[in-house]
């Protein structure tokens, strides 16, 4: 889909305030290309439209806060309460290396998750549960959060996670 350019893009927000229902219906399914909710008070159409305009012109969400919208959303559809801990901000291409009872463990972070024996994988605690095969949290196990001292495992000798 091609880009709006800045001004394009202002000018269509500046729009929406006075358009009519039908006029943001109709931009709505152009947009989102399935009809508006029947119910869906004003307000909240304009502001998804906006949204939408902006998305199309500047980009949408990396696939990285995708994923944990999506986890979020998972976890409220079953009833729990989310977990809403700010993750550690790892750039595709970063290596994470963890030593584990005498054996260097590599993984690359990717786009879309995780890389690890040429193998993809959503998170680290997947990985880190691969390699120790016990439960662990990953951002714990490859050193990007501090680990509780009650919560110490052995293993690795002391030596703990390098980026």
């Amino acid at each position: 889909m091609p880009r709006e350019s800045p001004e394009r893009l202002r000018e269509a927000l500046a729009r929406l305030p006075t358009a009519s229902r039908a006029d943001l219906r109709a931009e709505w399914l152009r947009l989102y290309r399935t009809e508006a909710p029947a119910r869906l008070g004003r307000e909240l159409l304009i502001a998804a439209t906006a949204y939408r305009l902006q998305e199309e012109a500047l980009g949408g969400l990396r696939p990285e806060l995708q994923r944990r919208l999506r986890n979020i959303a998972e976890q409220a559809g079953r009833g729990g309460d989310p977990v809403l801990t700010a993750a550690p901000r790892l750039k595709p291409g970063t290596r994470l290396l963890r030593e584990w009872q005498g054996r260097t463990h590599e993984v690359l972070v990717s786009d879309d998750g995780f890389v690890w024996q040429q193998a993809r994988y959503r998170s680290l605690s997947q990985i880190a549960r691969a390699i120790t095969g016990t439960s662990w949290s990953g951002p714990v196990f490859f050193g990007l959060k501090p680990r509780a001292a009650s919560n110490m495992r052995s293993g690795n000798g002391g030596a703990d996670a390098a980026c």
